[in-house]
C-alpha cells in the first residue's frame, strides 16, 4: 500500500474505498489467466476493498496470481480465497505470503481451505484437518515473528529447522474458507477472517456468524477483530441470461456435484431433491459451470428448487444492492460479491456508492 499521499489528481480518479466490498478474480473459468491483470485493476478502480483469489491448477494456480495482482494494484487488498497449506512446503508457503507482503506493502492476506475431498483423494493429497489447520497457522505467525521453528512434531507435519528471517517481526492477516462447525469455531480461534460458501440461506449465515464470534469470544479474543465475510452470488440482470444461468444455476449445480450432500445439510435442504438431481443424466457433466450447455442449464434449472438459487442478488442494480445489505443485517463484516468480474459488477457497484448516504 502507497504511503504517498494522493494528488488532487489522482484522487479524482481513485473513489473512496467501500469498505466491506470484495469480489472475486478470475470468477469461473477465464479464457486466459492474464484476465487477471485487467480484473484487478478494474476491481480496484470501482473502490473494493478486497480482491479474493481462489485456485485451480489447470490456470489459476494461486502463487502465480496473487503476485500479478499485487504488482498491478496500489490500494486494493490481495487474499488467497482459498489455498491449501499441504500442497506447499510451510516453508514455500511462508515465503509466498512474506514475498507478497513486500511486494504489496501489507496488502495481502494468506487465506486457506480445507479443499474438497474428491479432489484430494484423486490427487493422493492428504485430507486436511482442523489441528492441521491450527497447527500451521502457530507455525506461521511464529516464522512472521522472527523465531526459529526447531524439531516441530505437530499435526501439521515434522521438521527440523523453518525460519524465515530472525529480523522478521510483522503480523501476517490470515483467513480461511469455513462450512462446517469445527472450520467456524476455529477461525475465531485463531484466523482474522473467515469466508463462508456461497448459496447460504439467511438461517445458516446467522448461525454462521454466531459461531465465529462465539468462538473467538470463547478464546479470550475480540469477536469484532474476526472478520465474516459473506460469499454471495451476485448476478444481475444486465448480465445476458444464457451468461446467468452459468453463474447461477451452474455454479450451484456444481457445488451440488462436488459436495452437495454437505450443502444441503448445513442449510437444511431435502435430501431428497438432491438424490434427483444427482441421479439425473444432467449431473454427469462434471463442472456445469465451465461445460453445461443452454440445454443442459435450461434442465439443471427444472432440477434445483428456486428457493435454492434465493440466496443471492439478482435482479436490477438496485434488487442486487438491497440484497447485498441484507447481509450485513445478517451479521456479516464484508459481502464478497461472487460470481461476477469487475466489469459486470461496476453497475451495481456504482448503485451501492449512490446509496451510501441515503
Amino acid at each position: 500500500m502507497t504511503n504517498e499521499t494522493p494528488t488532487s489528481e489522482t484522487s479524482a480518479v481513485q473513489p473512496t474505498t467501500l469498505d466491506g466490498l470484495g469480489c472475486y478474480l478470475l470468477g469461473g473459468q477465464p479464457a486466459s489467466a492474464r484476465e487477471i491483470i485487467t480484473e484487478a485493476a478494474e476491481a480496484e478502480a470501482l473502490g473494493l476493498e478486497v480482491a479474493f483469489i481462489s485456485e485451480r491448477y489447470n490456470k489459476k494456480e494461486a502463487v502465480t496470481l496473487s503476485g500479478a495482482a499485487g504488482a498491478v494494484t496500489e490500494r486494493i487488498t490481495i487474499a488467497t480465497g482459498a489455498t491449501n497449506h499441504n500442497t506447499r512446503h510451510p516453508m514455500v508457503t511462508a515465503g509466498f505470503a512474506r514475498t507478497m507482503q513486500s511486494l504489496t506493502g501489507g496488502r495481502f492476506v494468506l487465506g486457506l481451505g480445507r479443499g474438497i475431498p474428491k479432489v484430494q483423494d484423486a490427487h493422493g493429497i492428504p485430507r486436511i484437518t482442523t489441528a492441521e489447520l491450527e497447527d500451521f497457522v502457530g507455525i506461521i505467525r511464529r516464522l512472521f515473528r522472527g523465531e526459529t521453528v526447531r524439531d516441530h512434531n505437530g499435526p501439521a507435519g515434522s521438521w527440523p529447522v523453518l525460519s524465515i528471517d530472525p529480523t522478521l517481526d510483522e503480523y501476517l492477516p490470515m483467513g480461511i474458507v469455513a462450512f462446517g462447525q469445527n472450520t467456524l469455531e476455529l477461525a475465531g480461534r485463531c484466523f482474522d477472517q473467515v469466508v463462508l460458501h456461497t448459496y447460504f440461506t439467511d438461517e445458516t449465515t446467522v448461525r454462521c456468524v454466531e459461531t465465529v464470534k462465539r468462538a473467538a469470544e470463547k478464546a479470550g479474543r475480540d469477536p469484532d477483530a474476526v472478520r465474516v465475510w459473506a460469499c454471495f452470488a451476485t448476478i444481475g440482470d444486465h448480465i445476458p441470461e444464457q451468461r446467468r444461468l452459468m453463474k447461477s444455476v451452474g455454479r450451484l449445480g456444481t457445488y451440488l456435484q462436488g459436495y452437495g450432500r454437505l450443502l444441503v445439510r448445513t442449510n437444511g435442504w431435502d435430501e431428497a431433491v438432491l438424490d434427483r438431481f444427482l441421479a439425473d443424466p444432467v449431473a454427469r457433466a462434471r463442472g456445469l459451470d465451465i461445460v453445461g450447455t443452454p440445454e443442459q442449464l435450461e434442465h439443471a434449472a427444472e432440477l434445483i428448487p428456486p428457493q435454492w438459487l434465493a440466496a443471492a442478488a439478482t435482479g436490477s442494480p438496485a434488487q442486487c444492492v438491497a440484497a447485498i445489505r441484507h447481509q450485513f443485517d445478517l451479521g456479516c463484516d464484508g459481502v464478497i460479491m461472487h460470481g461476477s468480474t469487475p466489469a459486470e459488477l461496476t453497475p451495481i457497484v456504482e448503485e451501492y456508492r449512490r446509496t451510501i448516504d441515503r
